[in-house]
């Protein structure tokens, strides 16, 4: 039995993606708008032109929702709460919505009824639109930071006599980079200054709020707190220095950016070097705020790069990433994304070396894979999704390995995702769902690799 007794196995979904049934039952719910909600708004950017707002109804279907994750057998469940759900225009001096309270004070102890311990993202990238439009959002560091704390507060008050696990937010990677490089996420900004001050005052409110509540809540409530970001094994392309550097100066961008203030200190000397005045300073204050503030190190990974130099992109280092060996091998096998490719020997690289560099108990947040065509095949088909089980069979027996052969402190896996559901700027296209979500009736189906992961976790947790 190579996992712990108390290993965490489930499935992670978000809010943004799987609660709504559509602009009436979300305006009865008494959400405010997110800035997802004007992104999907704006012509041409959801691929299948589809709204935040209508997604999996989960809203409604909660209890159905948590009987299913019982059946499959899981001890756990990953989720977010919607700030704009219990704060609707967000801010610290404004009204709270008691019916977005309750249905998560709803959610938690339907949970606990079959015995899965809930773990709450606070924020998985559905900023109130209000705050993006009062003072810009994540760019404002003073005032963002003071209405985030409160927000977190606000739930650690609420919850946190029954929540005993806390994630502050998820990948603030997509949220700084996509969202404000790149243009691909809400608010959909493209600038090669804005990034890097929306980092740092992402990492000031995780900072701050969890050190809140490890000095308020923790000793009463007996909680983790952590932050969960995303990443992805970097292989060099050969063994040239300027490879291996690219390889690295990739990582230190897309985990040491926010990983080395928590864990070790100060940003990535490469990031330093690359942006020069561009990337923020931390103030002593800012440093000691930073300083253990995470009890562990939260993973997102889904795929393997093959990194070579010579790239632009500076959210990836400079890094040209693709799939091609030097020996003309392509790595792993395709999925319906074009970043993702499955990589099964990859996985155990990567948090090995989280392990090795950060010296954190790891706990994998999300891992999954979306099939190539299973959003044009029907139901039927889909459910047989013997592409995934091979996905998550491969992942799961090397992070068996990194357990049992390298001394990794692995302390829970959850699946992405749950449920098929909006995949963002994607929209309903990509299902990476265990479940199968019909979008018309919100009907659930699970498919073949929902009942493998129950089988599998039953046979490696020991009893």
């Amino acid at each position: 039995m190579p996992f712990r007794k108390d290993f965490l196995w489930g499935f992670a979904t978000a809010s943004a993606q799987i609660e709504g049934g559509g602009a009436e039952s979300e305006a009865a719910s008494g959400r405010g708008p997110s800035i997802w909600d004007k992104y999907c708004e704006t012509p041409g950017k959801i691929e299948d032109g589809s709204h935040v707002n209508k997604t999996c109804a989960h809203l409604d279907n909660y209890k159905e929702d948590v009987a299913l994750l019982a059946k499959l057998g899981v001890n756990s469940y990953r989720f977010s709460i919607s700030w704009p759900r219990i704060i609707p225009k967000g801010g610290r001096n404004d009204p709270v919505n008691e019916k977005g309270l309750q249905f998560y004070d709803n959610l938690i102890d339907e949970l606990l009824k079959y015995n899965i311990k809930p773990m709450i993202t606070l924020y998985h990238w559905d900023l109130p639109q209000e705050l993006q439009d009062r003072y810009g959002g994540w760019l404002n560091q003073e005032e963002i930071v003071k209405d985030y704390t409160h927000y977190a507060k606000l739930c650690f008050e609420r919850y946190g006599d029954r929540c005993k696990l806390w994630l502050t937010f998820n990948e603030p990677w997509c949220v700084a980079a996509h969202g404000h490089y790149h243009g691909k996420f809400a608010p959909g900004h493209t600038s090669d200054t804005e990034p890097w001050i929306v980092g740092h005052s992402l990492l000031i409110a995780h900072a701050t709020a969890a050190k809140l509540y490890l000095s308020d809540f923790k000793p009463t409530q007996k909680g983790i707190i952590g932050i969960t970001l995303n990443g992805d094994w970097t292989e060099p392309y050969d063994d040239s220095p300027e490879n291996v550097k690219a390889a690295q100066n990739k990582m230190d961008a897309a985990v040491g950016w926010f990983a080395d203030p928590i864990y070790l200190g100060h940003y990535p000397e490469s990031m330093k070097e690359m942006l020069g005045d561009r990337l923020p300073e931390f103030t002593p204050a800012e440093l000691e705020l930073l300083k253990d503030s995470s009890e562990f190190f939260g993973a997102n990974t889904y795929t393997t790069n093959i990194v070579q130099a010579g790239g632009t992109d500076e959210a990836a280092g400079k890094a040209k990433l693709g799939f091609v060996t030097k020996d003309g091998e392509t790595i792993g096998w395709e999925s319906s994304m074009d970043w993702h490719r499955a990589v099964p020997w990859g996985v155990r690289k990567y948090i090995t070396y989280l392990w090795n560099r950060y010296q954190k108990p790891i706990y994998i947040t999300e891992n999954g894979y979306p099939t190539p065509g299973e959003s044009s095949i029907p139901k039927d088909q889909a459910i047989h999704d013997d592409l995934r089980v091979k996905f998550y069979d491969g992942y799961l027996t090397n992070l068996r390995d990194a357990v049992e052969q390298d001394g990794v402190d692995l302390r829970s896996y959850f699946a992405w995702s749950f449920l098929d559901n909006f995949e963002w700027n994607s929209g309903l296209i990509p299902r990476f769902g265990c479940v199968y979500t019909d979008y018309e009736t919100f009907e659930r189906t699970p498919k073949d690799s929902a009942y493998w992961l129950g089988k599998f976790f039953k046979e490696n947790i020991t009893a």
